[in-house]
């Protein structure tokens, strides 16, 4: 279960980015076709932030569909597994999205 592991990564940016403030909200974006389970990351959030800035703090995943954009034809078209071809036909594509796992936002109590 690697999201155990990024789920500890997300917590010490998150620790590190609050500078001794407490954190509100972590937003991050799971693209589909990244391996990463968001169900399993929001299991472990609460547990792993317990004892941190970011044990309050509310999780906010974004699940970003896989999109590509067909090197044939150049239509952009979604693509929901790994094997997925263009409506064209061609398997011959470049990834546009749903491979990422980001932090895109952190947000912090403000300075006393």
């Amino acid at each position: 279960m690697h999201e155990l592991s990024i789920v500890c990564s997300i917590v010490e940016l998150a620790s590190q980015a609050a500078e001794g403030r407490s954190v509100r909200r972590v937003t991050i974006e799971i693209g589909t076709l990244s391996g990463v389970e968001p169900e399993a990351v929001a299991f472990c959030f609460p547990e792993v932030a317990r004892g941190t800035p970011v044990e309050d703090a509310t999780l906010d995943i974004r699940e970003i569909d896989a999109k590509a954009r067909c090197e044939v034809c150049g239509a952009e078209f979604p693509t929901p597994d790994m094997l997925s071809a263009c409506p064209c036909g061609s398997r011959q594509f470049q990834r546009l999205r749903g491979e990422e796992l980001n932090i895109k936002s952190i947000e912090v109590e403000e300075a006393a």
